[in-house]
């Protein structure tokens, strides 16, 4: 069993059921859903957090929030080298006081927490169940950088951080980062950016492309033409995953984000649900070729 190859499972990006911005849905097949690339999903994200407020009369608080049990294991490639990674084996380490989700580079702290191990130059993930990721820059003297409804703006940690908790995010990306001076001067230089101006669709891309400088993180940086070149490897248990193909980093950033806004759970779900009927579909179609086979069977 140690030895057992892990199963992979492939999606061509141009399979992948896409909502008409028109509101017309013409695929009546299962969904995977890409509609978010039409939107702001971080705009999103602060209606869903004026939402959960509204409704905290109604529905108790939300279970707490852990990240093994909520956030989706996952790698990304660029063809054939891994650029992002977030994995919780990696996390053996033992917690500190106050971590959770073990004492690694995925563990979550308190804002308060976070301003006593930030660095200017660092990327801070902030994360909450049922909602997107927000990802902020770290400028120094308790403030951040950060899209934050389609506007780029300078705000306090703490601020930024509307309650959740948050992780300093610097290992995820494998690119080689900027030196910190650098990674400040580009936040700082793009705030009041916004509306029309900006060149992000969301806060992880913005802060990325502070830190690592690379043009594949802003809105048409990259060609959408000829093979696909971008995977998207999402764990669903210790021998199995699914892969996804994508034309452009961006859009592979706005599907992980997706998962990670749905949960982990409902991620299983659907893509277990997709793989069963394209299973029970090869099986057809090889009765149909074969049907000799069955004969000998019974």
């Amino acid at each position: 069993m140690g030895n057992q190859v892990e199963k992979l499972t492939h999606l061509n990006y141009k399979e992948v059921p896409t909502a008409d911005p028109t509101g017309m849905d013409r695929d009546e097949g299962p969904r995977i859903g890409v509609s978010y690339i039409f939107s702001n999903d971080d705009d999103e994200l602060e209606q869903q957090q004026d939402s959960v407020h509204d409704l905290e009369g109604e529905h108790p608080a939300l279970q707490p929030y852990d990240p093994q049990l909520h956030e989706v294991e996952c790698s990304v490639y660029y063809r054939d080298e891994c650029i992002y990674q977030k994995s919780f084996a990696e996390e053996d380490t033992l917690p500190e006081e106050g971590d959770e989700g073990g004492g690694g580079h995925l563990s979550t702290y308190t804002p308060e927490n976070l301003l006593n191990r930030c660095k200017p130059g660092d990327l801070v993930e902030f994360v909450c169940q049922a909602q997107y990721p927000h990802w902020v820059v770290y400028v120094g003297d308790f403030q951040v950088v950060h899209l934050h409804r389609l506007e780029v703006v300078n705000s306090f940690l703490t601020d930024a951080s509307q309650g959740r908790r948050g992780r300093i995010a610097n290992q995820l990306y494998r690119y080689k980062p900027l030196s910190p001076a650098v990674v400040v001067r580009n936040a700082l230089e793009q705030v009041g950016c916004k509306d029309r101006d900006l060149s992000w669709r969301n806060s992880e891309c913005f802060a990325a492309w502070c830190r690592y400088g690379k043009r594949e993180f802003k809105i048409g940086g990259e060609l959408r033409i000829g093979k696909q070149p971008y995977r998207l490897q999402i764990r669903l248990g210790d021998k199995r995953s699914h892969t996804l193909e994508f034309q452009s980093l961006e859009d592979l950033i706005m599907e992980k984000r997706r998962n990670d806004q749905i949960g982990r759970a409902a991620v299983i779900q659907e893509l277990s649900s997709h793989l069963q009927a394209a299973e029970e579909e090869e099986e057809e179609e090889e009765d149909h070729h074969h049907p000799g086979a069955q004969t000998a069977v019974e």
